[in-house]
Protein backbone atom coordinates (compact mmCIF):
# COMPACT_ATOMS: atom_id res chain seq x y z
CA UNK A 1 0.00 0.00 0.00
CA UNK A 2 1.23 3.48 -0.89
CA UNK A 3 1.69 5.61 2.66
CA UNK A 4 0.65 8.65 3.43
CA UNK A 5 3.02 11.48 3.65
CA UNK A 6 3.23 14.33 5.93
CA UNK A 7 3.32 16.78 2.70
CA UNK A 8 -0.06 15.49 1.57
CA UNK A 9 -2.77 17.74 3.37
CA UNK A 10 -6.66 17.27 2.98
CA UNK A 11 -9.74 18.83 4.56
CA UNK A 12 -10.87 16.30 6.27
CA UNK A 13 -14.49 16.97 7.35
CA UNK A 14 -16.69 19.45 8.50
CA UNK A 15 -15.34 20.54 12.09
CA UNK A 16 -11.83 19.26 11.27
CA UNK A 17 -9.03 21.81 10.36
CA UNK A 18 -6.69 19.55 8.88
CA UNK A 19 -5.52 15.90 8.41
CA UNK A 20 -2.11 15.01 7.26
CA UNK A 21 -1.62 10.89 6.88
CA UNK A 22 1.96 9.95 7.96
CA UNK A 23 4.11 7.25 7.39
CA UNK A 24 5.24 5.38 10.63
CA UNK A 25 8.56 6.30 11.70
CA UNK A 26 11.40 3.80 12.99
CA UNK A 27 13.07 3.09 16.51
CA UNK A 28 16.25 4.92 16.63
CA UNK A 29 18.71 2.46 17.08
CA UNK A 30 16.17 -0.95 16.13
CA UNK A 31 18.30 -3.83 16.10
CA UNK A 32 17.62 -5.09 12.28
CA UNK A 33 17.00 -9.05 12.17
CA UNK A 34 19.77 -11.34 10.56
CA UNK A 35 18.99 -12.92 7.16
CA UNK A 36 16.63 -16.16 7.72
CA UNK A 37 16.46 -19.12 5.49
CA UNK A 38 13.29 -21.14 4.26
CA UNK A 39 12.50 -24.06 3.28
CA UNK A 40 13.64 -25.86 0.16
CA UNK A 41 10.58 -26.16 -2.01
CA UNK A 42 10.10 -28.74 -4.98
CA UNK A 43 7.91 -28.00 -8.48
CA UNK A 44 7.51 -29.20 -11.32
CA UNK A 45 8.47 -26.38 -14.13
CA UNK A 46 8.37 -25.81 -18.32
CA UNK A 47 10.87 -23.85 -19.85
CA UNK A 48 9.97 -22.52 -23.17
CA UNK A 49 13.00 -21.76 -25.45
CA UNK A 50 12.47 -18.81 -28.46
CA UNK A 51 10.01 -20.40 -30.83
CA UNK A 52 12.94 -19.06 -33.64
CA UNK A 53 15.35 -21.46 -32.04
CA UNK A 54 12.75 -24.25 -33.20
CA UNK A 55 13.64 -26.36 -29.89
CA UNK A 56 11.20 -27.67 -27.31
CA UNK A 57 10.15 -27.36 -24.48
CA UNK A 58 12.14 -28.50 -21.66
CA UNK A 59 10.32 -30.38 -18.47
CA UNK A 60 12.20 -30.43 -15.49
CA UNK A 61 11.99 -29.73 -11.60
CA UNK A 62 12.67 -26.20 -10.07
CA UNK A 63 14.04 -26.49 -6.52
CA UNK A 64 14.46 -23.04 -4.53
CA UNK A 65 14.46 -21.26 -1.29
CA UNK A 66 13.17 -18.57 -0.10
CA UNK A 67 15.16 -16.55 2.39
CA UNK A 68 13.82 -12.95 3.99
CA UNK A 69 16.02 -10.27 5.74
CA UNK A 70 13.54 -10.29 9.06
CA UNK A 71 10.67 -12.68 10.04
CA UNK A 72 9.40 -10.24 13.00
CA UNK A 73 8.78 -7.21 11.28
CA UNK A 74 6.14 -4.53 11.90
CA UNK A 75 3.83 -2.92 9.62
CA UNK A 76 5.64 -0.32 7.54
CA UNK A 77 8.85 -2.04 7.51
CA UNK A 78 10.37 -3.11 4.50
CA UNK A 79 11.76 -6.59 3.97
CA UNK A 80 14.28 -8.00 1.82
CA UNK A 81 13.28 -11.08 0.15
CA UNK A 82 16.13 -13.43 -1.32
CA UNK A 83 14.63 -16.44 -4.09
CA UNK A 84 17.59 -18.53 -4.33
CA UNK A 85 17.41 -21.02 -6.99
CA UNK A 86 19.86 -24.22 -6.10
CA UNK A 87 18.54 -26.26 -9.20
CA UNK A 88 17.09 -24.59 -12.40
CA UNK A 89 14.40 -26.66 -14.18
CA UNK A 90 16.12 -25.30 -17.69
CA UNK A 91 19.86 -26.06 -19.43
CA UNK A 92 21.84 -24.38 -22.01
CA UNK A 93 18.95 -25.72 -24.97
CA UNK A 94 21.60 -24.91 -28.13
CA UNK A 95 25.26 -26.55 -28.66
CA UNK A 96 26.68 -23.01 -28.37
CA UNK A 97 28.58 -22.39 -25.27
CA UNK A 98 28.07 -19.40 -23.04
CA UNK A 99 30.79 -17.75 -21.49
CA UNK A 100 30.85 -16.11 -17.91
CA UNK A 101 28.53 -13.06 -16.72
CA UNK A 102 26.04 -13.26 -19.49
CA UNK A 103 23.09 -14.76 -18.14
CA UNK A 104 20.65 -12.88 -15.86
CA UNK A 105 17.65 -13.94 -13.68
CA UNK A 106 14.27 -12.45 -12.72
CA UNK A 107 11.39 -13.83 -11.21
CA UNK A 108 8.74 -13.82 -8.46
CA UNK A 109 7.95 -14.55 -5.21
CA UNK A 110 3.93 -15.09 -4.14
CA UNK A 111 2.70 -13.39 -0.54
CA UNK A 112 -0.31 -15.10 0.82
CA UNK A 113 -1.92 -14.93 4.22
CA UNK A 114 -2.77 -11.86 5.94
CA UNK A 115 -0.99 -9.80 2.87
CA UNK A 116 -1.06 -11.13 -1.03
CA UNK A 117 0.39 -9.57 -3.95
CA UNK A 118 3.81 -10.74 -5.75
CA UNK A 119 7.62 -9.64 -5.25
CA UNK A 120 9.54 -8.67 -8.61
CA UNK A 121 13.33 -10.15 -7.59
CA UNK A 122 16.23 -9.80 -9.43
CA UNK A 123 19.60 -11.51 -10.09
CA UNK A 124 23.11 -10.00 -11.41
CA UNK A 125 24.86 -11.47 -14.54
CA UNK A 126 27.51 -13.33 -12.68
CA UNK A 127 27.01 -16.89 -13.76
CA UNK A 128 29.87 -19.38 -14.30
CA UNK A 129 30.02 -20.48 -18.14
CA UNK A 130 27.91 -22.85 -19.24
CA UNK A 131 28.68 -25.39 -21.33
CA UNK A 132 26.66 -26.31 -24.60
CA UNK A 133 23.80 -28.01 -23.79
CA UNK A 134 24.55 -28.40 -20.09
CA UNK A 135 22.47 -27.50 -17.03
CA UNK A 136 22.20 -23.81 -16.20
CA UNK A 137 23.97 -23.44 -12.71
CA UNK A 138 22.00 -21.69 -9.60
CA UNK A 139 21.47 -18.55 -9.51
CA UNK A 140 20.24 -15.78 -6.34
CA UNK A 141 17.53 -12.97 -7.28
CA UNK A 142 16.48 -10.11 -4.50
CA UNK A 143 13.54 -7.94 -3.94
CA UNK A 144 11.80 -6.08 -1.35
CA UNK A 145 8.22 -5.54 -0.11
CA UNK A 146 6.56 -3.46 2.59
CA UNK A 147 4.40 -4.83 5.43
CA UNK A 148 1.10 -3.47 4.99
CA UNK A 149 -0.46 -5.99 7.03
CA UNK A 150 -0.33 -7.91 10.72
CA UNK A 151 -0.22 -11.29 10.83
CA UNK A 152 1.38 -14.68 9.03
CA UNK A 153 2.48 -13.75 5.37
CA UNK A 154 3.77 -16.52 3.72
CA UNK A 155 6.02 -16.80 0.61
CA UNK A 156 5.95 -18.96 -1.72
CA UNK A 157 8.38 -19.27 -4.83
CA UNK A 158 6.90 -18.85 -8.46
CA UNK A 159 7.86 -18.26 -12.03
CA UNK A 160 11.14 -17.37 -13.26
CA UNK A 161 13.14 -15.96 -16.21
CA UNK A 162 16.37 -16.65 -17.88
CA UNK A 163 18.33 -14.14 -20.31
CA UNK A 164 21.34 -14.54 -22.04
CA UNK A 165 22.53 -11.47 -23.64
CA UNK A 166 25.13 -13.36 -25.62
CA UNK A 167 25.76 -12.62 -29.53
CA UNK A 168 21.57 -12.19 -29.56
CA UNK A 169 19.35 -11.63 -26.61
CA UNK A 170 17.16 -14.99 -25.28
CA UNK A 171 15.12 -15.60 -23.12
CA UNK A 172 13.77 -18.52 -21.37
CA UNK A 173 10.54 -18.07 -19.34
CA UNK A 174 10.17 -21.15 -16.54
CA UNK A 175 6.55 -21.62 -15.63
CA UNK A 176 4.89 -23.49 -12.90
CA UNK A 177 3.07 -26.36 -14.09
CA UNK A 178 1.00 -26.79 -11.09
CA UNK A 179 1.05 -23.02 -9.50
CA UNK A 180 0.79 -22.14 -6.37
CA UNK A 181 4.28 -23.94 -5.27
CA UNK A 182 5.04 -24.76 -1.82
CA UNK A 183 5.80 -22.18 1.32
CA UNK A 184 9.22 -21.48 1.56
CA UNK A 185 9.12 -19.00 4.17
CA UNK A 186 6.58 -17.16 6.81
CA UNK A 187 6.80 -13.62 8.30
CA UNK A 188 4.85 -12.49 11.11
CA UNK A 189 3.96 -9.28 11.15
CA UNK A 190 3.15 -6.98 14.46
CA UNK A 191 1.35 -3.70 14.29
CA UNK A 192 3.28 -0.40 13.58
CA UNK A 193 4.23 1.68 17.21
CA UNK A 194 4.49 5.19 17.02
CA UNK A 195 7.53 6.95 18.69
CA UNK A 196 5.06 8.03 20.78
CA UNK A 197 4.19 4.43 21.97
CA UNK A 198 0.56 5.05 20.08
CA UNK A 199 -1.02 2.06 18.34
CA UNK A 200 -4.09 1.46 16.48
CA UNK A 201 -5.91 -1.58 15.32
CA UNK A 202 -9.01 -2.38 13.07
CA UNK A 203 -11.28 -5.30 13.14
CA UNK A 204 -12.19 -7.06 10.22
CA UNK A 205 -9.60 -5.01 8.18
CA UNK A 206 -12.05 -5.56 5.24
CA UNK A 207 -15.81 -4.99 4.33
CA UNK A 208 -18.13 -4.19 1.49
CA UNK A 209 -19.15 -0.59 1.03
CA UNK A 210 -20.67 1.01 4.33
CA UNK A 211 -19.72 -1.79 6.55
CA UNK A 212 -18.51 -0.70 10.36
CA UNK A 213 -14.97 -2.02 11.72
CA UNK A 214 -14.06 -1.85 15.29
CA UNK A 215 -10.60 0.79 15.84
CA UNK A 216 -8.96 0.24 18.79
CA UNK A 217 -5.83 2.32 20.14
CA UNK A 218 -3.40 2.77 23.65
CA UNK A 219 -0.89 4.90 24.18
CA UNK A 220 -3.11 7.83 24.14
CA UNK A 221 -3.51 10.30 26.60
CA UNK A 222 -5.97 10.10 29.15
CA UNK A 223 -9.38 11.34 28.41
CA UNK A 224 -8.06 12.99 25.29
CA UNK A 225 -10.80 13.23 22.13
CA UNK A 226 -9.96 10.52 19.25
CA UNK A 227 -10.23 11.24 15.84
CA UNK A 228 -10.89 8.05 13.48
CA UNK A 229 -11.21 8.40 9.96
CA UNK A 230 -10.58 6.73 6.54
CA UNK A 231 -8.78 7.73 4.48
CA UNK A 232 -7.50 7.05 0.26
CA UNK A 233 -3.82 7.29 -0.81
CA UNK A 234 -3.29 11.05 0.57
CA UNK A 235 -6.21 12.39 0.78
CA UNK A 236 -8.64 11.76 3.46
CA UNK A 237 -12.30 10.51 2.88
CA UNK A 238 -15.29 11.82 4.12
CA UNK A 239 -15.61 8.25 7.02
CA UNK A 240 -14.68 9.80 10.67
CA UNK A 241 -15.73 9.21 13.84
CA UNK A 242 -14.86 10.50 17.36
CA UNK A 243 -14.14 8.58 20.48
CA UNK A 244 -12.29 9.50 23.76
CA UNK A 245 -9.63 7.42 25.49
CA UNK A 246 -10.12 6.02 28.72
CA UNK A 247 -7.91 6.49 31.90
CA UNK A 248 -5.92 4.19 30.54
CA UNK A 249 -4.93 5.81 27.42
CA UNK A 250 -7.33 3.42 25.40
CA UNK A 251 -10.09 3.61 23.38
CA UNK A 252 -12.42 1.72 20.99
CA UNK A 253 -14.99 3.32 18.26
CA UNK A 254 -17.12 1.90 15.31
CA UNK A 255 -16.09 3.51 11.72
CA UNK A 256 -18.86 3.06 9.20
CA UNK A 257 -16.65 3.13 5.95
CA UNK A 258 -18.55 4.08 2.88
CA UNK A 259 -15.97 4.86 0.24
CA UNK A 260 -14.97 2.22 -2.01
CA UNK A 261 -11.41 3.66 -2.54
CA UNK A 262 -10.60 3.67 1.37
CA UNK A 263 -7.11 2.00 1.52
CA UNK A 264 -7.10 2.96 5.28
CA UNK A 265 -7.55 4.16 8.92
CA UNK A 266 -5.54 6.57 10.77
CA UNK A 267 -6.75 7.77 14.76
CA UNK A 268 -4.97 11.13 16.18
CA UNK A 269 -5.62 13.11 19.27
CA UNK A 270 -7.65 16.23 18.59
CA UNK A 271 -9.45 17.46 15.37
CA UNK A 272 -6.55 17.83 13.59
CA UNK A 273 -4.01 15.83 12.74
CA UNK A 274 -0.34 15.87 14.82
CA UNK A 275 2.08 13.06 13.88
CA UNK A 276 3.31 13.06 17.52
CA UNK A 277 -0.51 12.70 18.78
CA UNK A 278 -1.25 9.86 15.74
CA UNK A 279 -1.37 6.22 15.91
CA UNK A 280 0.51 4.43 12.30
CA UNK A 281 -2.00 4.35 9.92
CA UNK A 282 -3.84 0.92 9.56
CA UNK A 283 -4.65 -1.07 6.02
CA UNK A 284 -8.42 -1.42 5.05
CA UNK A 285 -9.63 -2.83 2.29
CA UNK A 286 -13.79 -2.14 0.54
CA UNK A 287 -14.48 -5.54 -1.21
CA UNK A 288 -17.22 -4.77 -3.98
CA UNK A 289 -20.33 -6.11 -3.86
CA UNK A 290 -21.64 -7.90 -6.61
CA UNK A 291 -24.94 -7.02 -7.62
CA UNK A 292 -27.91 -9.79 -7.51
CA UNK A 293 -28.42 -11.65 -10.45
CA UNK A 294 -24.83 -11.26 -11.81
CA UNK A 295 -21.07 -12.65 -11.33
CA UNK A 296 -18.23 -13.70 -13.46
CA UNK A 297 -15.26 -15.92 -12.79
CA UNK A 298 -12.14 -16.17 -14.81
CA UNK A 299 -11.20 -19.55 -15.70
CA UNK A 300 -7.74 -19.87 -16.41
CA UNK A 301 -6.31 -23.16 -18.33
CA UNK A 302 -3.17 -24.23 -20.69
CA UNK A 303 -2.30 -25.74 -23.28
CA UNK A 304 1.34 -27.25 -23.03
CA UNK A 305 3.84 -27.87 -25.79
CA UNK A 306 5.43 -31.60 -26.61
CA UNK A 307 8.09 -32.78 -28.60
CA UNK A 308 8.56 -33.57 -32.73
CA UNK A 309 9.00 -37.69 -33.20
CA UNK A 310 8.20 -40.28 -35.64
CA UNK A 311 7.31 -44.06 -35.42
CA UNK A 312 7.43 -46.40 -38.31
CA UNK A 313 4.95 -49.54 -38.94
CA UNK A 314 7.65 -51.74 -39.61
CA UNK A 315 11.92 -52.33 -39.95
CA UNK A 316 11.97 -54.29 -42.83
CA UNK A 317 10.65 -54.23 -46.33
CA UNK A 318 10.53 -57.59 -48.79
CA UNK A 319 10.87 -56.57 -52.64
CA UNK A 320 9.79 -58.42 -55.81
CA UNK A 321 12.71 -60.93 -57.16
CA UNK A 322 13.75 -60.49 -60.62
CA UNK A 323 15.22 -62.97 -63.13
CA UNK A 324 18.97 -63.58 -63.45
CA UNK A 325 19.44 -62.80 -66.97
CA UNK A 326 16.32 -60.47 -67.38
CA UNK A 327 16.89 -58.06 -64.60
CA UNK A 328 14.63 -55.45 -64.14
CA UNK A 329 13.05 -53.64 -61.12
CA UNK A 330 12.43 -54.85 -57.81
CA UNK A 331 9.88 -53.08 -56.12
CA UNK A 332 8.30 -52.76 -52.70
CA UNK A 333 6.78 -50.51 -50.77
CA UNK A 334 8.42 -48.55 -47.43
CA UNK A 335 6.77 -48.77 -44.13
CA UNK A 336 4.61 -46.28 -43.15
CA UNK A 337 6.37 -43.71 -40.97
CA UNK A 338 4.01 -41.88 -38.64
CA UNK A 339 5.35 -38.07 -37.74
CA UNK A 340 4.03 -36.30 -34.73
CA UNK A 341 4.81 -32.58 -34.60
CA UNK A 342 3.28 -31.80 -31.37
CA UNK A 343 5.45 -28.77 -30.19
CA UNK A 344 2.91 -26.31 -30.77
CA UNK A 345 5.85 -23.25 -32.00
CA UNK A 346 6.63 -22.02 -35.81
CA UNK A 347 9.16 -24.53 -36.81
CA UNK A 348 8.51 -26.79 -39.72
CA UNK A 349 10.25 -30.48 -40.09
CA UNK A 350 12.06 -32.72 -42.85
CA UNK A 351 12.11 -36.06 -43.22
CA UNK A 352 14.69 -37.26 -45.13
CA UNK A 353 16.48 -40.65 -46.34
CA UNK A 354 19.48 -42.07 -47.67
CA UNK A 355 20.79 -46.11 -48.29
CA UNK A 356 23.72 -48.23 -48.54
CA UNK A 357 24.65 -50.27 -51.22
CA UNK A 358 23.11 -53.74 -51.93
CA UNK A 359 25.27 -56.49 -50.89
CA UNK A 360 24.93 -59.91 -51.55
CA UNK A 361 26.36 -63.28 -52.04
CA UNK A 362 30.12 -63.49 -52.45
CA UNK A 363 30.76 -59.88 -52.22
CA UNK A 364 28.58 -59.06 -54.80
CA UNK A 365 27.11 -55.49 -54.85
CA UNK A 366 24.68 -53.29 -56.42
CA UNK A 367 25.10 -49.45 -55.68
CA UNK A 368 22.84 -47.61 -53.12
CA UNK A 369 22.13 -45.34 -56.12
CA UNK A 370 20.11 -48.03 -58.03
CA UNK A 371 17.60 -47.35 -55.54
CA UNK A 372 14.93 -44.64 -56.46
CA UNK A 373 11.59 -44.02 -54.35
CA UNK A 374 8.17 -42.12 -55.22
CA UNK A 375 7.34 -40.52 -51.91
CA UNK A 376 3.84 -39.70 -50.77
CA UNK A 377 2.29 -38.33 -47.96
CA UNK A 378 -1.10 -37.57 -46.10
CA UNK A 379 -2.04 -35.26 -42.84
CA UNK A 380 -4.48 -36.23 -40.49
CA UNK A 381 -7.55 -33.82 -40.44
CA UNK A 382 -7.01 -30.55 -37.87
CA UNK A 383 -3.21 -30.13 -38.21
CA UNK A 384 -1.70 -26.76 -38.20
CA UNK A 385 0.42 -27.79 -40.69
CA UNK A 386 -0.08 -29.74 -44.18
CA UNK A 387 2.62 -32.39 -45.67
CA UNK A 388 4.49 -32.65 -48.50
CA UNK A 389 5.58 -35.45 -50.20
CA UNK A 390 9.33 -35.30 -52.02
CA UNK A 391 10.20 -35.70 -55.57
CA UNK A 392 10.68 -39.15 -56.99
CA UNK A 393 13.84 -39.85 -58.07
CA UNK A 394 17.03 -41.38 -56.73
CA UNK A 395 18.37 -41.93 -53.35
CA UNK A 396 21.35 -43.26 -52.30
CA UNK A 397 24.22 -42.44 -50.04
CA UNK A 398 23.22 -38.69 -51.01
CA UNK A 399 19.90 -38.95 -49.84
CA UNK A 400 17.03 -37.73 -50.60
CA UNK A 401 13.59 -36.06 -49.01
CA UNK A 402 10.61 -38.03 -48.22
CA UNK A 403 8.18 -35.43 -46.30
CA UNK A 404 7.96 -32.08 -44.93
CA UNK A 405 6.36 -29.08 -43.96
CA UNK A 406 7.27 -25.81 -43.55
CA UNK A 407 7.73 -22.89 -41.11
CA UNK A 408 4.62 -20.73 -40.23
CA UNK A 409 2.85 -18.84 -37.57
CA UNK A 410 1.90 -22.04 -36.31
CA UNK A 411 2.94 -25.33 -37.17
CA UNK A 412 2.10 -28.97 -35.98
CA UNK A 413 -0.06 -32.05 -36.04
CA UNK A 414 0.23 -35.74 -37.21
CA UNK A 415 1.21 -37.20 -40.73
CA UNK A 416 1.93 -40.42 -42.26
CA UNK A 417 4.68 -40.83 -45.01
CA UNK A 418 5.65 -43.69 -47.18
CA UNK A 419 7.06 -44.56 -50.39
CA UNK A 420 7.00 -46.84 -53.64
CA UNK A 421 10.29 -48.06 -53.86
CA UNK A 422 12.12 -49.43 -56.99
CA UNK A 423 15.49 -51.07 -57.49
CA UNK A 424 17.28 -51.19 -60.98
CA UNK A 425 18.77 -54.71 -61.04
CA UNK A 426 21.16 -55.22 -63.95
CA UNK A 427 20.34 -58.48 -66.18
CA UNK A 428 23.10 -61.06 -65.30
CA UNK A 429 23.50 -60.02 -61.48
CA UNK A 430 24.62 -63.03 -59.45
CA UNK A 431 21.91 -64.75 -57.83
CA UNK A 432 21.21 -64.61 -54.44
CA UNK A 433 19.76 -62.25 -51.74
CA UNK A 434 20.42 -58.90 -51.32
CA UNK A 435 19.89 -56.27 -48.59
CA UNK A 436 20.70 -52.38 -47.79
CA UNK A 437 19.88 -49.86 -45.06
CA UNK A 438 17.38 -47.24 -45.59
CA UNK A 439 18.02 -44.62 -42.83
CA UNK A 440 15.22 -42.33 -41.98
CA UNK A 441 16.19 -38.81 -40.37
CA UNK A 442 13.79 -36.21 -38.97
CA UNK A 443 14.97 -33.03 -38.06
Amino acid sequence: MHRPTQRGRRGLQAGLVALVLATPLAFVGQAQAADTAGTPVSYATTCTPPASLGLSPIHGTTVSEITVSNTTPKVGDTVTVTYDVTTPAAGNPTAQALPANVVLPTGTVVLGGAQTGTVNVTGTRTNPPVAGNAPFPGFTMTGTFTVTAAGAITLSPSNYNINSNYIISIDIPCNLDTPPAGVSNTVTASPATAPNGRTATDNPSSGAPGAKTTVSGTGFTAGAAITVAGFKGTTATGDATTATADANGAFSAQLTVNDPATTGIIAFEGTAYDATKAAPPVTYTVVPVTPPGGASQKLNSSVKSGTLSMTQAGDTVTMTPVDFGTGGSSTGSLNAVTVKDYRGGASGWSLTGSNTAFVGPGGSTLPAGNLSWKPACSTTTGSPSTCAAGSAGAVGTAGATLASTPAAALTGGQFSATADLSLNVPAFTAPGDYSSTLTLTLA
